[in-house]
């Protein structure tokens, strides 16, 4: 089944290049919008699977805008676009729901896959930006995050996901078969009622599961998917 993208970016020659790349690769683009504004209006009337939404933008920021679209659109899933791998955006872009960000200078293959990634329902990280995000959450908790009932067992699969695991990593590192393990995430993402992997970990850290200390310990592999 073809992904329908929404391309939202103020610059007009880079929403064509993103368009060439994604319809090269079979992806459905429907739209395009220059602004936050007018993202809100065409995610409304094109319904995309995913809508590929800058940062940075006139008349209204793809924060703002990413924030909008999910309220009445929660099924869609938003891939923010930042120019820098600090960008000081990224944290309220996470708040705002959206499902991970990249790089506007990735390589045509890894826009490709990162779509294709948050279509499936998982969540896209730039990986230099990664510790210093998580980072963030952790040592500056939300005052109303609580920990609701989980058991040990979800409690360890919370942690190894939110140190950037895939589920077949945290299979073994547990010996169970990958097929419990994503029961267990599906179980977490139902219980916690949260949207995917990276709202997880962004949890997993708000809640104290994983202290500040323990952000060192994250990996640095060349790619992190959650």
């Amino acid at each position: 089944m073809s992904i329908s993208v929404l391309i939202v970016d103020d610059q007009e020659l880079l929403r064509a290049g993103f368009r060439m790349i994604l319809e090269k690769s079979g992806v459905d683009v429907v739209g395009e919008a220059a602004d936050g504004a007018e993202a809100i209006s065409q995610a409304a009337a094109l319904l995309p699977d995913v809508v590929l939404m800058d940062v940075r933008m006139p008349r209204l920021d793809g924060i703002e805008a990413t924030r909008r679209v999910l309220r009445h659109r929660p099924d869609t899933r938003v891939l923010m676009l930042t120019t820098f791998d600090l960008d000081e955006y990224v944290y309220d872009a996470v708040r705002a729901g959206a499902s991970g960000f990249v790089l506007k200078d990735l390589a045509p293959a890894d826009l490709v896959r990162a779509v294709e990634i948050v279509a499936a329902g998982d969540a896209m990280l730039a990986p230099k930006a990664t510790r210093r995000l998580l980072h963030r959450f952790a040592t500056a908790p939300s005052p109303t995050a609580h920990l609701p009932t989980v058991t040990d067992r979800e409690a360890e699969v919370l942690k190894l996901i939110a140190s950037g695991r895939s589920n077949k990593e945290i299979a073994a590192h547990l010996f169970l078969s990958e097929a419990t393990i994503k029961t267990y995430v599906s179980r977490l993402l139902n219980k916690l009622d949260l949207r995917d992997r990276l709202q997880l970990a962004v949890f997993t850290y708000e809640t104290g599961l994983i202290r500040p200390g323990d952000v060192g310990s994250l990996r640095d592999p060349p790619e992190i998917r959650l």
